[in-house]
């Protein structure tokens, strides 16, 4: 039996984070005394390492203003956790995640541009605990689209070969540098037409992942 790794990314893939990182980079900006990008430029950076991402938002800006706007951030995302309701998983995640644990051809992953105490707190909230085999997070590599993620995930997963699931270019990238098939999702935050040329597949809702699964490979199995 040849064993796949569904590696997943989490913010805008697995879960709607769209207004806690909104709101965050709001306030982060605000703290900062400066004006906050457009909501088309945060989210086309959601994926990326909070250091590379202000790199991207404010280049401008002194490397000592980012890491302070990098701390902002992080403080805001803490508190406005608190303060409103949390950010929900897409429609048919949660059964789609169960019904892959259920095969013994699949396991389980994530790669995301979340800390360890982010993801942690996704992990928790959800009662996602025990689903995935290997973890993936920015404290211990570099941004996507750097394979490093990628490539970590698939050896400690054990799996034979593997997919990224994402709806980020830098999750398409980042797993095709790896040698890991792409499969995109549609309802996250950078356009379908960004992400086709990068991509082995894409998905349109949850129910259709378990099938593509099934095609990726063709008469490989």
């Amino acid at each position: 039996m040849t064993l796949t790794l569904v590696l997943f990314d989490v913010d805008g893939t697995l879960v709607d984070s769209q207004g806690h990182i909104l709101a965050s980079m709001d306030r982060a900006f605000a703290t900062a005394g400066r004006p906050a990008p457009a909501r088309e430029d945060v989210l086309g950076i959601v994926g990326l390492s909070l250091d590379v991402a202000f790199l991207k938002l404010c280049p401008d800006a002194t490397a000592d203003d980012r890491a302070a706007l990098v701390d902002g951030y992080k403080q805001a995302f803490h508190d406005l956790r608190a303060e409103i309701p949390k950010s929900p998983l897409y429609p048919g995640a949660m059964d789609c995640l169960h019904t892959l644990n259920a095969r013994d051809d699949i396991v389980l992953g994530v790669a995301t541009g979340k800390s360890r105490r982010g993801l942690d707190h996704i992990i928790d909230s959800f009662d996602l605990h025990g689903l995935f085999v290997t973890q993936q997070v920015a404290d211990d590599h570099p941004s996507k689209p750097h394979p490093s993620m990628a490539t970590a995930a698939l050896a400690e997963s054990g799996a034979d070969r593997g997919v990224m699931v994402g709806d980020t270019t830098f999750d398409m990238a980042m797993g095709r540098a790896a040698g890991l098939k792409t499969l995109a999702v549609n309802w996250g935050y950078h356009p379908a037409a960004e992400l086709a040329d990068l991509a082995n597949a894409s998905a349109n809702s949850f129910a259709e992942i378990p099938t593509i699964l099934n095609t990726l490979w063709g008469n490989d199995g």
